[in-house]
């Protein structure tokens, strides 16, 4: 069944697709001069200070401790689905471009369907989803490249299966998010962001600070890094799925990659390869078959 989407819904869909997006560009040039645990622990800790100043602003207050459930939600999406790719990904764009960590990340929306088969009822993998998750993972590997088993113990190379990893991460945090209590939508993110710092602090505290020269620029950016796709991207993403519904968000993992192209392109003078333009192609079909329904016998799952 079709639902009509407003104008409205289309641009706050096009604003959250470009303030997480631009995460990959202010990473890119934060790692300049920063390391990356500090980078990830600045990031969060900004997110955070901004969100809670929301929260006292509206008056909203955490659940009561006795709340496990609210809290064991929070505890999973601030450790496996925020720091841990949040520094799988920091880590990755030391050897790889904004552009391309984003076209990897763009895979999430197909370890979600997959994932979302086992866990949840009403969300079985049907012959759409099978065939657009093997479209999709084709793209990534022509991203990859022929040669990328060949030189498996390449820099490139590990720096792209951390970004895949931090990709699997967030699907991770998609389940958790779906199947936990209903939390307020300042609440959330500012409690699981939180937890995401505290988690962060020992990789700031173990980084390797022997050519830590942070100028304007690094500075700028990691202070950008908190305040957009992280604080902003954090409210604006409750509000959206509070106005429209969480499929509908989830196709920003979509648009993600053509946004970061276009920011590292115009921004950082990145180049955009055919090889990438034919995965991205791929990984777009694959998503947009993914989620195609209608008309297709789902296929049962093995007892």
């Amino acid at each position: 069944m079709q639902v009509h989407r407003t104008p409205t819904d289309w641009a706050l869909f096009a604003l959250l697709s470009f303030l997480w997006a631009s995460a990959f560009a202010f990473t890119k040039l934060a790692v300049e001069g920063i390391p990356t645990g500090l980078i990830v622990f600045g990031r969060l800790a900004t997110g955070t200070l901004l969100l809670a100043i929301v929260m006292l602003v509206r008056g909203d207050k955490f659940p009561p401790l006795s709340n496990r459930t609210a809290w064991t939600t929070m505890l999973a999406m601030g450790t496996i689905g925020t720091a841990a790719p949040f520094y799988l990904l920091t880590t990755a764009q030391q050897d790889i471009d904004s552009a391309l960590a984003a076209l990897l990340i763009s895979a999430t929306p197909l370890y979600v369907a997959a994932l979302a088969h086992f866990r949840f009822a009403d969300e079985q993998m049907s012959w759409n989803k099978g065939f657009g998750i093997l479209v999709g993972f084709l793209g990534v590997a022509i991203l990859l490249g022929p040669d990328a088993l060949a030189g498996f113990g390449n820099s490139t190379l590990i720096a792209q299966l951390l970004a895949l990893a931090g990709g699997l991460c967030y699907a991770i945090n998609t389940i958790i998010a779906r199947g936990g209590p209903a939390i307020a939508p300042t609440v959330l993110p500012t409690g699981f962001l939180g937890i995401a710092a505290l988690a962060s602090l020992p990789m700031a505290l173990a980084s390797d600070y022997s050519e830590f020269a942070p100028g304007a620029v690094e500075i700028g950016a990691v202070i950008g890094l908190g305040a957009l796709p992280t604080a902003a991207a954090g409210w604006l993403l409750m509000y959206v799925v509070a106005r429209t519904s969480a499929t509908f968000v989830a196709l920003t993992g979509y648009a993600i990659p053509i946004f970061a192209a276009a920011i590292g392109y115009f921004l950082l003078g990145e180049a955009i390869s055919w090889r990438m333009a034919l995965a991205l192609a791929m990984i777009l079909a694959g998503v947009w078959l993914s989620q195609r329904r209608g008309g297709v016998r789902p296929v049962k799952p093995v007892a």
